[in-house]
């Protein structure tokens, strides 16, 4: 294989978009004896997939048994947290409610103090009008008499 070819597939092969027969010719390429030197670090590369490729894990690996009891307590244990969080989601929403109550009754509290200052400006306006009103009648009976 020509070597523009190598490279441009060694460019594709390093952005990550070769297909498997182009992977395979490179890595048919770098596994011959006829590779220039400025591509010997790729060479290494390839021979080091082609023998990683073929090890194998030789230790045996040992999963542990867990006993029936740690099995039925798991599941008493995640019961116990669905109750618990359905537990606290009605008593979240108990709180809230109670806290909304409070907010509506502080408004209408308000609305209602607003309105009885509102009247009670105006009894005393009235207030006001009759005391003038009582001045001017006692002056009017003391003339007159």
């Amino acid at each position: 294989m020509e070597l523009a070819n190598i490279e441009k597939l060694l460019e594709k092969y390093l952005d990550g978009n070769t297909s498997i027969k182009e992977e395979r010719l490179l890595k048919e390429y770098f596994s011959t004896n006829h590779v220039p030197d400025h591509l010997q670090e790729y060479k290494t590369m390839f021979s080091f997939f082609s023998s990683a490729k073929e090890e194998q894990y030789q230790k045996q690996i040992i999963v542990p048994h867990k006993s029936l009891f740690q099995r039925k307590n798991f599941k008493w244990l995640s019961a116990a947290a669905a109750v618990l969080l359905l537990f606290s989601v009605y008593v979240g929403n108990e709180q809230y409610n109670k806290h909304q109550q409070k907010k509506e009754a502080q408004k209408i509290y308000a609305q209602v103090s607003k309105g009885l200052q509102l009247l009670s400006k105006n009894l005393q306006k009235g207030e006001q009008a009759l005391h003038s009103l009582y001045v001017y009648e006692d002056t009017v009976n003391k003339i007159l008499k």
